[in-house]
């Protein structure tokens, strides 16, 4: 649990918090938010968390649930210690890993110091963050591939098992934007709008609030951002807010989808059974490390909200 619960509370935050995930980028796209925005305030918000529910609660945790090296992970330990210790440098991965941030980035920066023209379409095309993606997997495949000897049948056939997972990750996505839809075009969204804006509460209370509840009713993290950004989405076009409030917001509902992972959550089963934990110890470790994570992160995003208006 030492060294388990630091890396998930890296990989929860870059989940939630941070662009090109499929949740921030559906959330930005849905409330109009900046790119950029949302990849500033999402760092912003995420470090601490990160650092409080990851090392600190991990070294908390730790000592209390005893959690021995699953059989498969020793396993493959055994089995690595005969393969090439030829690795990629980490300079090389930490490139491919932040290149389309960069990308997007630069999408951002171009449109706003370059003037109209050809050279900011290219800019803009490339910081897209489908193409800024598919550019840094073309990277990957080419110098952690080619570059190290394998053959286009085997980088075929690792892309291919590396899409089969994609599959429900695309299918949860997608029902949660048709239930946010349904919401939305039934007049629901518009009710729940005009209760909440008369309630007094600030947005990003409001925004957290709204994706604590979808999270807890249903347990998908990305569902419940696409649901709370369509049940946001009126109240913020009846407000004219700058991009920083929007990103703010935007991060809130992030914040409030990640707390109280439980049993219809497939990242706790994910977990359960990679660390073959029990759900009882499981809930005591990973759903309380969710929820530190996405409260800190509230609490840093409602600070900051006082600051853009």
């Amino acid at each position: 649990m030492f060294y388990a619960i630091p890396l998930l509370a890296g990989l929860a935050v870059a989940h939630s918090f941070v662009p090109p995930t499929p949740g921030p980028i559906a959330i930005a796209s849905m409330l109009g938010v900046d790119l950029a925005w949302m990849l500033l305030f999402g760092f912003i918000a995420g470090l601490p968390a990160m650092i409080i529910a990851g090392p600190v609660f991990g070294r908390y945790i730790g000592n209390r649930i005893h959690v021995p090296v699953p059989d498969h992970v020793r396993a493959r330990a055994e089995a690595e210690e005969q393969v090439d210790t030829n690795l990629p440098s980490f300079k090389l991965i930490l490139f491919i890993i932040l290149l389309p941030l960069i990308l997007i980035l630069a999408n951002t920066a171009g449109e706003q110091v370059l003037n109209e023209g050809v050279l900011q379409e290219i800019f803009m095309f490339i910081g897209h963050p489908f193409v800024a993606l598919i550019i840094a997997t073309l990277f990957a495949l080419h110098f952690l591939g080619k570059k190290r000897g394998l053959s286009k049948n085997e980088l075929q056939e690792m892309s291919t098992k590396a899409l089969e997972p994609a599959g429900i990750v695309i299918l949860i996505t997608g029902a949660g934007g048709v239930f946010s839809e349904v919401l939305i075009q039934s007049g629901v969204g518009d009710v729940m709008g005009d209760l909440m804006a008369a309630s007094g509460f600030p947005l990003v209370l409001l925004a957290f609030l709204i994706a604590t509840g979808v999270r807890v009713a249903q347990g998908s993290a990305t569902v419940a951002m696409l649901t709370a950004a369509g049940l946001v989405a009126p109240i913020v076009n009846l407000v004219d807010l700058t991009q920083p409030s929007l990103a703010l917001i935007a991060v809130a509902i992030a914040c409030g989808a990640t707390v109280l992972s439980h049993v219809n959550d497939s990242g706790f089963w994910l977990v359960n059974r990679f660390l073959g934990m029990s759900e009882k110890d499981t809930l005591k470790s990973w759903t309380v490390m969710e929820t530190i994570i996405g409260v800190v992160g509230f609490l840093v995003v409602f600070v900051l909200s006082f600051f853009f208006n």
